[in-house]
Parts: structure tokens; sequence; C-alpha cells
């Protein structure tokens, strides 16, 4: 079994090795078995639970209800209910995320679409319609 450093796995997740620290200081790595002198020793494992804490972390949940579920983890089988709900929660999330997304991404198209024309025309007049554009 592979047991990797602290700097190892920051550098893996593209983490700094303080947002590591950070996170074992706000109990989201019971998981992490140290060294004698307290040195931390990753396993595969652990940087899967990473990425994890990642994902939920990159849908905006705050550090606090990203512990419940490393607790809910640590509790075993009795919160697989609690887990299933709160991933269930997180994609409606992330649905509603992406849907806000593909109306900016909209905008942001029918603007390239607007420059591109004005660029080929050499002017914008084409698009004026008497009323403000912001451009």
């Amino acid at each position: 079994m592979s047991t990797y450093s602290i700097s190892e796995v920051a550098k893996e997740l593209n983490l700094s090795v303080y947002t590591l620290r950070y996170y074992d200081k706000e109990g989201l790595m019971p998981f992490i078995e140290r060294t004698e002198s307290g040195t931390r020793l990753f396993k595969d494992s652990d940087i899967a639970a990473l990425k994890i804490i990642e994902c939920l972390k990159a849908t905006g949940m705050p550090i606090k209800e990203i512990k419940h579920f490393i607790d809910w983890c640590t509790d075993g089988d009795s919160t697989l209910q609690n887990r299933f709900d709160m991933f269930m929660e997180r994609k409606a999330i992330v649905n509603a995320q992406m849907e806000e997304l593909k109306k900016t991404m909209e905008i942001i198209e029918h603007k390239c679409l607007y420059y591109q024309t004005a660029l080929e025309a050499g002017t914008e007049d084409i698009h004026k319609t008497g009323k403000i554009e912001i451009s």
C-alpha cells in the first residue's frame, strides 16, 4: 500500500498544503493516519475521499455541512439515507447552477455573434435600433 506526503497530495489535487491542513483542523480528514512524529500519511482511499470533499465544495457546500457528511460516513450504514438525501440535494443545486450557466452562455454567444457581424461589416451601425445598446 502506497502512502503519500501532504505535499504530494496537495500537488495531486491542485490544492495548497495550507488547505489540506485547514481541512484536517476542521475535522474533514479523521481518516488520515499519522506517524509517531505527527506527519500525515495519505493513502489512495484518502485521496479519493478528498476528491469527494472538493466536489462538494465546488457545489458551494459550506465546510460545516461537508463535516456533517464526513461524520455520517464515519457513523456507517445508519446514515446511508442522510448521505443519499444530501447528494440528491446537491444534484438539484448543480442542475440549477447549470441552467443559470446555460442562460449566461446564450447571452455570451449572442454578443459574440453581434461583434463578429460588426467586425465583418467594419461598424456597429448595422445593429443600431435607436435604443441604447450595451456593446
